[in-house]
């Protein structure tokens, strides 16, 4: 007997992988973000927060946005509030990604992989996530060997291991 649902999964072509790009968006319809879409363009690139994607040959496959704090928000309203804090500071210690989105299979846990590297890079000290209480994001990211440290009321926290 096969369940349909535990049929192998096949990888597809992944060519994609080694010629995408990691790149900041300061231009894109977030109307189509299907996490937190009633966060407007401005309001996602104010108070140093970035919008970055995930292109190969001019087609973005995945969008990450990011905001930085020094503390882990519970809510929307706290990380607006910490980014804002922490852009007048000029304190943040920690790479905040509030929404992540795929349009092609694998390139989720690429822009992942992209987003430790930027954190590395520019000196942050530990890369969390907003994410909402659904099982998607849950799987998404347990997938992506990242730790739960937060059940909030209507969010949830990951932390990915920067590794050394």
């Amino acid at each position: 007997m096969t369940f349909g649902w535990f049929k192998k999964k096949s990888t597809g072509d992944t060519s994609w992988g080694k010629k995408s790009k990691f790149v900041e968006l300061e231009h894109l319809d977030v109307s189509g973000d299907p996490v937190r879409p009633e966060l407007d363009l401005e309001w996602r690139t104010s108070f140093d927060r970035k919008i970055f994607g995930l292109q190969c040959e001019g087609e973005t496959l995945a969008v990450v946005c990011l905001a930085f704090t020094n503390d882990v928000p519970y809510s929307v309203r706290e990380l607006d509030l910490m980014s804002r804090v922490s852009t007048y500071e000029n304190n943040a210690t920690i790479a905040v990604a509030y929404t992540v989105w795929s349009l092609q299979k694998g390139a989720g846990k690429k822009i992942m992989q992209e987003v430790l590297e930027y954190a590395k890079a520019k000196g942050f000290q530990r890369v969390v996530t907003l994410s909402p209480l659904t099982p998607m994001a849950t799987h998404y990211h347990i997938r992506n060997e990242a730790q739960l440290i937060g059940l909030n009321s209507s969010t949830q926290n990951f932390e990915y291991q920067l590794g050394k």
